[in-house]
């Protein structure tokens, strides 16, 4: 016997197959879509153009799937159909593994290959080499895994060259990789290069291996913000040397963790080469690294040198280690002040001889041993010089300008505004009200959007929802928003039912200098408050949005400098009151002056938007 569910569905898909116009929207009335519209001209007290940029961002769920869907939220079962849901949807989403390949037993190449699983792959293989060439290049979501990859096997090789480069989101993990492995090497070789988000684990990596080598040449250089993660990385290992060259330069936010690294090795080398070198704000942690080893011979080589800020930890360091050699060269001499902590390091050791040669300022040393410790050239003032020139480097030109430059006629440069975020769309409130959002129900949302534990969409996802329940800070009103219907009701509740929101038209004229022609000024130019909306990484399109006060909005045609054509429609917002600024903020880096005394104006990049009282 049919219930009142299942009626109420039959006879909303037999409507659903009708076209109608209602409420000025044309088409099927129960689209997303067509609902947003209803409830924006309903909200707001001007009508919103069908071409309007907003619309673009409404989830594109048909009638049905979006009645079918919210059907399998509202029984907490939407992870039956999550490769449907986020295809529909137009969500991100990490793919499912395939089946593992298992063993091989010829050499193999696997140049744009693009299955995901290595599980056990190479096990016991003699010899040979396996290629990861221009593996995963330039994907959206590149998600694998190499579990016991080449485990017990006998002079194998690996290359990773060109490995996930320019890909979006990469996730990729190394579960005892190489473990017991006796001789051969892997390469990594321009491994996840100009990746947005890389996040990479290496457990129990090359464990109980003898003389079986790693080099990590240009290893997630040019990257933007991820972790790496190296667990019991070469733990009891025999002879085997590590070699990390341009690991993580050029690189932004970057974060690594040696847990446990080295520990209990015999005879380990293990060189650092430039490691997060002119990187922003890398953060390194070396825990129990080369705790118990035997003879091990560790290089720090312009570590972290030329890099802005920073924060480095090394926490029980070669402890307890015999006959160990550190030697610390050109370590730390960060531009902006960074902040490195040798808590233990090198206690209870036998024999060892490490070295600090040019080490930076902000340095700690707590319970370390006083014992064949020597430090040369201890650098006790900043670097401002060098700070001043490589500055620009982490604060784009053109990112941050005074309001006076916003007239006709002005050349400036114009900053990479182009959005790096994968591409989604909002959740229709049907669905989106019935599925949690809390961080203390992360265990439920690993469950519906397939996340692991320690996978790097349950941390995505974790990120986000800590950043949205963050206390707002003083004078702030925020909000994260799913759903563009949730977006309207934040909005107009800071700033009434007469809105207007904008964003810069494209990306012409990103990165280039460029000429400014007719420029507008909202409100007239008065000093008003908005709501800015940038977005989060999340499976679905997810907002964060603020009320900014004492703020003036301006609207600019964009011109090509050479042939004076207009080529973009820039929306800029400035600040007027900094006060409450860090002093570190990169606005006054780039353009002098410190908090409450100048203001700051920036541009609305691609995909951000602003809202305004409209003009009348």
């Amino acid at each position: 016997m049919l219930n009142l569910w299942n009626l109420l569905f039959l006879s909303f898909v037999h409507f659903s197959s009708f076209s109608v116009t209602l409420g000025g929207v044309s088409g099927n009335p129960f689209t997303p879509k067509s609902s947003f519209i209803r409830y924006w001209n309903k909200e707001v007290h001007r009508e919103i153009p069908n071409t309007h940029f907003l619309l673009s961002k409404v989830s594109p769920l048909t009638a049905v799937d979006s009645a079918s869907f919210s059907k399998l939220a509202a029984h907490n079962n939407l992870a039956s159909r999550l490769p449907s849901f986020c295809s529909s949807a137009k969500l991100f989403c990490f793919p499912d593994l395939s089946p593992s390949l298992e063993k091989h037993s010829k050499d193999v190449n696997f140049a744009f290959y693009l299955d995901r699983n290595f599980t056990n792959y190479g096990s016991d293989r003699l010899a040979g080499l396996d290629s990861f060439k221009n593996y995963s290049e330039n994907d959206n979501v590149v998600v694998d895994s190499f579990r016991r990859y080449s485990r017990d096997s006998a002079g194998h090789k690996d290359q990773f060259s060109n490995y996930a480069s320019a890909s979006n989101v990469v996730d990729q993990s190394f579960n005892t990789y190489g473990g017991a492995a006796t001789g051969g090497s892997g390469n990594f070789n321009n491994y996840n290069h100009e990746v947005n988000v890389p996040n990479l684990r290496f457990t129990s990596y090359s464990d109980d291996s003898n003389g079986h080598g790693q080099t990590f040449t240009h290893y997630t250089e040019e990257t933007n913000a991820g972790q790496q993660s190296f667990s019991n990385y070469g733990k009891n290992g025999n002879g085997v040397p590590n070699d990390f060259t341009s690991y993580g330069k050029d690189s932004n936010v970057m974060g690594s963790d040696f847990s446990g690294y080295g520990k209990t090795a015999n005879g380990a080398k293990d060189t650092f080469t430039s490691y997060a070198f002119d990187s922003n704000n890398p953060v390194n942690g070396f825990k129990s690294y080369g705790d118990g080893g035997n003879a091990a011979v560790d290089s720090f080589s312009s570590y972290r040198d030329q890099s802005n800020v920073g924060d480095s930890s090394f926490q029980s360091y070669a402890k307890s280690s015999n006959g160990a050699k550190v030697d610390f060269d050109n370590y730390g001499q960060s531009f902006n002040e960074g902040t490195e902590k040798f808590t233990g390091y090198g206690q209870g050791a036998d024999g060892q001889s490490i070295g600090f040669k040019i080490y930076g300022r902000n340095t700690t040393f707590k319970d370390y041993t006083k014992k064949g410790v020597t430090f040369s050239r201890y650098s006790n003032e900043s670097s401002t010089a060098l700070g001043k020139v490589v500055v620009s480097k982490w604060v784009e030109p053109g990112k941050f300008f005074r309001e006076k430059m916003l007239k006709r006629g002005m050349v400036i440069p114009m900053p990479d505004i182009k959005d790096k975020m994968p591409a989604r769309s909002f959740l229709p409130r049907t669905i989106l009200s019935k599925i949690p959002f809390s961080s203390s129900e992360i265990d439920q949302l690993k469950r519906i959007f397939h996340a692991g534990d320690n996978s790097t969409l349950g941390t995505i996802m974790l990120d986000a929802l800590k950043e949205c329940e963050r206390p707002p800070s003083p004078g702030e009103t925020k909000r994260c928003v799913g759903s563009a219907e949730d977006m309207v009701d934040f909005a107009t509740s800071v700033l009434g039912r007469n809105v207007e929101v904008r964003t810069t038209q494209n990306v012409n004229g990103s990165k280039k200098n460029i000429m400014l022609g007719s420029v507008g000024k909202i409100n007239g130019g008065k000093v008003t408050k908005s709501v800015s909306c940038h977005q989060s990484l999340y499976p679905y399109l997810l907002y964060y949005c603020h009320s900014v006060p004492k703020v003036r909005v301006y609207e600019a045609d964009i011109l090509d400098p050479n042939s004076m054509e207009k080529i973009n429609h820039g929306v800029a917002i400035c600040h007027l009151d900094t006060s409450s600024w860090s002093s570190g903020h990169g606005a006054f880096l780039a353009l002098g002056s410190g908090p409450g005394r100048i203001e700051v104006c920036h541009w609305i990049f691609e995909n951000d938007m602003t809202w305004t009282v409209a003009d009348s």
